[in-house]
């Protein structure tokens, strides 16, 4: 199912008025020009790779003739057409809070027929794009943007977002062996990064511990805490930087005010989105 929003429109000029621009050019100038990925996925229609893949696939036009290379300089959208719709030049970034569910998929669609977080966004939105990924089973806050280039700055590690979460695990632990997260694990030849974790209260054998991490590899939490011997049995996303999930219920959505997405994005360390 594609992402919710309107369909994009263009108000380019016609592109008859120009000569066609060649398909593929060596390196980017300093003139502005870049590559058709990044400029689509600036625009918010897909990732990068996924905007790759659209190419390789046939979807992706300029003045009519269908491209064969995401390698494509432009210095703007006039004339690219995504499954024959103009795509309109990128709207200011924007930045969403929703509450992911359980048993939601982060994907566009699922050949299994399994529910993805399109079906659970309401109607009337812009087309966006989530921030990461949350696995089928961990719910709470999922950030979802329409701007490609600010969603490929806020997964970069180098950026050094924090990702803050609570699980409820079973099995014995201490805060020692918590705290030797903080240097860094190897489990089956996957090296996790330095995790800040919280014993936070135990009852019986059934324990909540608070985690916070700037790398989010894929199933990083269940994985770490299974290596120390835990059963996950639930695992909420909290925070994403400093946007929180509070106030919202399993898929409720709230968009972040622009002044407080200006600021953040002042904070950021990483490259700049573009």
């Amino acid at each position: 199912m594609p992402p919710k929003g309107p369909p994009a429109k263009s108000s380019a000029r016609p592109s008859a008025a120009r000569p066609p621009r060649p398909e593929a050019r060596p390196a980017a100038r300093e003139d502005g020009e870049q590559r058709i990925a990044k400029l689509l996925a600036r625009a918010g229609i897909a990732s990068r790779r996924e905007v790759e893949r659209m190419i390789g696939e046939g979807r992706v036009a300029l003045d009519g003739k269908v491209l064969t290379t995401p390698a494509t300089l432009l210095t703007d959208l006039t004339g690219v057409t995504v499954d024959g719709k103009a795509v309109r030049a990128p709207a200011a970034a924007r930045i969403y809070r929703f509450y992911k569910p359980a048993g939601v998929l982060t994907a566009a669609s699922d050949p299994k027929g399994r529910p993805t977080i399109y079906d659970r966004l309401p109607d009337g939105l812009p087309r966006l794009i989530p921030v990461g990924r949350l696995d089928y089973n961990t719910e709470g806050l999922l950030l979802m943007t329409n701007d490609g280039g600010l969603k490929r700055q806020l997964e970069l590690p180098a950026t050094g977002v924090a990702r803050v979460y609570r699980a409820r695990a079973f099995g014995e632990i201490s805060q020692d062996q918590l705290e030797s997260l903080a240097e860094g694990v190897t489990i089956d030849g996957v090296r996790y990064g330095s995790i800040d974790a919280n014993l936070e209260r135990r009852t019986g054998r059934n324990c909540w511990i608070e985690l916070s991490l700037t790398e989010g590899k894929n199933r990083e939490v269940r994985n770490v805490l299974a290596f120390l011997g835990l059963q996950v049995s639930r695992l909420i996303r909290t925070a994403y930087g400093p946007f929180t999930v509070e106030g919202l219920g399993p898929g409720a959505i709230a968009e972040v005010a622009r002044e407080d997405l200006f600021r953040f994005r002042q904070t950021l360390k990483g490259p700049p989105a573009r």
